[in-house]
């Protein structure tokens, strides 16, 4: 009897390519869900990745076979700091999409503002608002201008970071109302998101550098006899059709790609960071000086990265939004081998 052939596919999948570095280090969110409440609310925020813990809470699934026993959940620490609702930008809609159709600034810009943009003497943000608000009826969607600032969290980043965060729920006029009630003041995340909530996350993978196809798609090195190599493929491809088909595994870029996490469940927030601050602080990080989310599970990023955050798109149904019952969060620091 002959040997059984083993399957070994590549590890890799064929879904994220071309695998190329990301243009930035900040993610982008290209789609916003569809908000049905009653009020005016912001659909994302950002924080900045601090490290990993783990705690104890009670299992509230119902379908699961340990319901309503405690389990074990490892968490990842986000530190979000108040961002400065700086700007409002109204769109109408157009056959080709949304197009900018004006906006408005705060009167006093935020500190380091400065050090992103140029200034200008005067933001003329009374006429502005005249200007919106008579042509409202042309307006089809209100984003918000979100100034994130890095000096009120554990990084050394003096620049604040920007960022168009879409407003919905409520009527055209409410939006409006609500984001010019809000102009100028801080916005915390205790006011967008709930404890329990499922959320997306937006954020850019660990750069790895250039690597070989056996780190890269976990292809099986070659005989340590073969030609030319080992560390490679066996053959890039047939005489025909004269070309290297894009599934035969590469040499290229690892990480540093934009990726979407999708339904990540909120397991605590707030601004007491006396709950999350581990022992010494987070490797790399440090202690976590503002407000803080707890997520179950790992997110994609380095330490330190901006992790942006929003309201789901495709919701889980098999869980509720109800606030999850927390027994034990670990505060020591566990040095990993």
């Amino acid at each position: 009897m002959g040997r059984r052939k083993k399957h070994a596919p590549k590890r890799g999948s064929l879904a994220f390519l071309p695998r190329g570095r990301a243009a930035s280090p900040i993610g982008k969110i290209g789609h916003w869900p569809d908000y049905t409440g009653d009020k005016p609310i912001l659909l994302g925020f950002a924080g900045f990745k601090a490290g990993m813990t783990h705690v104890y809470m009670i299992d509230d699934y119902e379908r699961s076979p340990r319901y309503g026993s405690e389990k074990f959940v490892p968490v990842t620490v986000l530190e979000v700091p108040p961002a400065v609702l700086c700007g409002i930008r109204a769109y109408r809609s157009t056959n080709k999409g949304l197009l900018s159709l004006t906006e408005t600034w705060m009167k006093d810009s935020p500190n380091d503002l400065y050090r992103l943009l140029t200034l200008p003497d005067e933001f003329y943000t009374d006429e502005k608002l005249k200007t919106i608000e008579s042509s409202i009826d042309t307006v089809s969607e209100f984003r918000a201008i979100l100034c994130i600032q890095p000096r009120q969290a554990s990084i050394s980043q003096k620049k604040p970071i920007l960022m168009e965060v879409k407003v919905d729920g409520g009527t055209i006029k409410e939006q409006f109302e609500y984001l010019k009630e809000k102009l100028g003041e801080e916005i915390h995340s205790t006011e967008i998101f709930s404890n329990g909530q499922f959320i997306d996350v937006i954020s850019i993978t660990k750069g790895k550098g250039f690597q070989g196809p056996v780190k890269r798609w976990g292809i099986k090195k070659l005989h340590h006899k073969s030609n030319k190599t080992v560390r490679g493929v066996g053959s890039i491809g047939p005489w025909n059709p004269h070309y290297v088909m894009y599934s035969v595994p590469r040499a290229g870029q690892m990480g540093f790609h934009q990726r979407t996490e999708f339904n990540k469940r909120i397991v605590n927030l707030g601004s007491n960071i006396e709950e999350v601050n581990i022992a010494g602080g987070f490797p790399r990080y440090g202690l976590v000086k503002s407000g803080y989310v707890l997520l179950a599970g790992s997110i994609p990023g380095s330490t330190g990265r901006l992790v942006k955050l929003r309201y789901p798109t495709r919701k889980s149904k098999k869980q509720s939004d109800s606030p999850p019952r927390i027994t034990h969060i670990e505060l020591k620091h566990t040095e990993v081998a």
